[in-house]
């Protein structure tokens, strides 16, 4: 996703310049005196701790590491709180391979994809926050405007090549050497609750989740329904596959998975002034650019008519770039405000940034999680049954 750099914040890759854009964004449609809407909770399911990815455009490991922490609690097991900046290390690495191997015709940024952790998971595994916290540059918080500038500039010298000698065999090592310089060394080893654990021994024994057992789905027109298709978006870099399904059919299966008790990762847009954290509300007000400043701003007040979202409506946002790869979140819950309209409640990887009703997390309107959401992720006993028929 895009590399969300907000200022101690924080899905997706949202490159440097946009940082400001963004804050200013993400703070329109100010609540008044108090709260107008009046929300009762149908599903609150279980999660870990709000976390803050600060400024770096991790969002994609830290919403996806909490849907699997939530996964574990689901399983039974004791919550842990999972190393963001070990599945980032890994990924950069990887991510630098391929953007060498295509001679840098791929998006080389902090940004990713939601599966990217059930990718490192399955390939190199997982340790706790406290075994790597991937702050060796000196803040206590993340920071990875110079790291990311820094290792697409090593990355571009060796493409340019100018020994005209063919790309030598060792520029991965002075990558990974700088990579370890900032984030940390590999943890090959390492404690946890009085047992010594690899990555990989930690994922398989205490983590306990199967990659294999979680699917993403999609809903765009530019590709045939019920297929397995990729999602074109600059940050899907290993070229992940999602299953097309309807717009209905992806809103039914977000439904059925809360209600059976499992969270969602959710990859989406944020959109213009929509979108609040001084609220804790993002929605899609129905004829948003006919509404004075006035109207804008009572519709984080109280209640507001959404937009019908179709099918239509969706993909013309996508073609245009209205709706792009911006940040990626967990949604954990529902709730109804007073008109018995639909919310979906979002945890955010932006810290416990206060607002006026759940700090750290946003309810979100269904319409626009029709017309926002880039792709949603899910263990495979959670879709409907004919999502499940399409796996099969």
């Amino acid at each position: 996703m895009k590399k969300m750099l907000i200022p101690v914040l924080g899905f997706i890759s949202l490159t440097a310049f946009g940082q400001d854009n963004l804050v200013n964004q993400a703070n329109q449609g100010n609540a008044a005196e108090g709260p107008g809407y009046e929300f009762e909770t149908i599903i609150d399911l279980d999660a870990t701790a709000v976390k803050n990815q600060a400024s770096s455009g991790t969002c994609w490991s830290y919403a996806t590491s909490s849907f699997v922490e939530s996964e574990m609690i689901r399983m039974g097991k004791d919550p842990i709180d999972l190393s963001e900046m070990f599945t980032v290390r890994q990924v950069y690495i990887d991510k630098a391979e391929k953007y060498v191997r295509l001679h840098g015709h791929l998006n080389f940024a902090q940004g990713g994809a939601l599966p990217d952790v059930m990718y490192v998971l399955d390939k190199y595994g997982a340790v706790p926050q406290d075994a790597y916290r991937g702050l060796n540059y000196g803040t206590e918080m993340n920071e990875h405007g110079e790291l990311e500038s820094a290792l697409k500039g090593i990355l571009d010298a060796v493409i340019e090549n100018h020994n005209r000698s063919g790309v030598t065999p060792v520029w991965k090592a002075a990558f990974t050497a700088y990579l370890d310089a900032y984030l940390g060394e590999f943890p090959a080893e390492f404690e946890y609750d009085g047992k010594k654990y690899t990555p990989r021994s930690f994922a398989d024994e205490v983590v306990g989740v199967n990659p294999a057992d979680y699917v993403q789905l999609t809903s765009w027109t530019h590709y045939p329904f019920e297929t397995e298709v990729q999602i074109q978006v600059p940050d899907n870099w290993t070229w992940g596959s999602s299953i097309n399904v309807e717009l209905d059919e992806m809103m039914s299966n977000i439904d059925n998975a809360l209600e059976e008790g499992y969270t969602v990762a959710w990859a989406a847009d944020i959109e213009r002034g929509w979108f609040s954290l001084r609220s804790g509300l993002a929605l899609a007000p129905d004829n948003w650019d006919m509404l004075t400043d006035e109207e804008k701003a009572a519709c984080f007040e109280a209640p507001c008519p959404q937009m019908e979202v179709t099918q239509e409506i969706r993909q013309a946002a996508y073609d245009n770039y209205e709706t792009t790869d911006d940040h990626a979140m967990q949604i954990t819950g529902k709730v109804k405000d007073q008109n018995g309209d639909i919310y979906y409640i979002v945890k955010n990887s932006w810290g416990i940034r206060d607002n006026d009703y759940r700090p750290g997390y946003l309810y979100v309107s269904e319409a626009y999680v029709r017309y926002k959401t880039i792709s949603v992720m899910m263990h495979k006993e959670a879709v409907t049954s004919h999502v499940e028929d399409l796996m099969d």
